[in-house]
């Protein structure tokens, strides 16, 4: 009998979009025809999953055209090496390159969040469990990577199917980005808005905790340009998707405020 827990089990979440991951941690793969496009890229540990899956279906990792990263945290980034190996070109905003080039326990020297994580634990000891789980799945072993495209405007991104349209969220991280695919009508936000936070136990459109957010106030105001964009299904980094549209999402979410 499998170990795998259902939410550790792919699922499709749009026509041409599967979620894989944990119930912690999102990534996606976009099945366009040009090609198959990553949208992040998980823990080391999520490696066996994305081999399996790709296999149920006669592919593999050499299939694997583009992994556009959202930002540079180690919970995002975890098999940009073994998929580049393959052959997939890497893009990430300008203003997190570094991270991927400094290895990922770099993100604390070139994003530093707002707070110590100390407040979080205290008043909620179970959002260790989000910590743990990285460092189980292999999070801090990540090595640099070199060779990635990066870019800094907002414009579409020709070279990948389906030419997502890079929205770029400072704030949590400096080079946060959402990744628009608009014939698919699905919005890819990262850590720029997710509906799960364990740190403050919180469920529903949210910012991420300024224990893991390195500009909290820039991250606030990066929710107008969600906020502008048209009716898509949104897909965060972590939690399930949300169908109600960027604006609502950004709305509750800017209600929510900071943590």
């Amino acid at each position: 009998m499998s170990r795998r827990t259902q939410s550790d089990r792919v699922q499709r979440v749009a026509p041409s979009v599967e979620r894989l991951g944990d119930g912690m941690v999102n990534f996606y793969l976009v099945d366009h025809p040009d090609g198959l496009v990553l949208v992040d890229a998980g823990l080391p540990a999520h490696l066996g999953q994305l081999r399996d899956h790709l296999a149920s279906s006669g592919r593999s990792l050499r299939d694997i055209r583009a992994v556009l990263l959202t930002h540079g945290h180690l919970d995002h980034t975890g098999l940009v090496v073994p998929v580049q190996q393959a052959g997939a070109d890497i893009w990430i905003h300008e203003a997190d390159a570094a991270i991927l080039t400094d290895g990922p326990r770099s993100s604390m020297r070139h994003a530093k969040p707002e707070r110590s994580l100390l407040p979080y634990l205290l008043r909620r000891p179970a959002a260790i469990s989000g910590p743990l789980h990285m460092a189980r799945m292999g999070g801090f072993t990540g090595k640099p990577v070199h060779g990635a495209y990066s870019f800094r405007s907002d414009q579409p991104l020709d070279e990948v199917p389906g030419r997502p349209q890079p929205v770029a969220q400072p704030g949590h991280t400096k080079g946060s980005v959402a990744y628009h695919f608009p014939a698919l009508g699905v919005l890819f936000t990262g850590d720029a808005l997710v509906t799960r936070e364990d740190m403050i136990g919180r469920t529903g459109p949210s910012l991420v905790s300024r224990g893991f957010t390195h500009d909290s106030a820039a991250a606030l105001a990066s929710l107008d340009r969600l906020a502008e964009l048209p009716p898509a299904l949104l897909l965060p980094g972590h939690g399930p998707a949300f169908a109600d549209g960027p604006q609502e999402a950004a709305a509750q979410a800017r209600n929510a405020g900071r943590h």
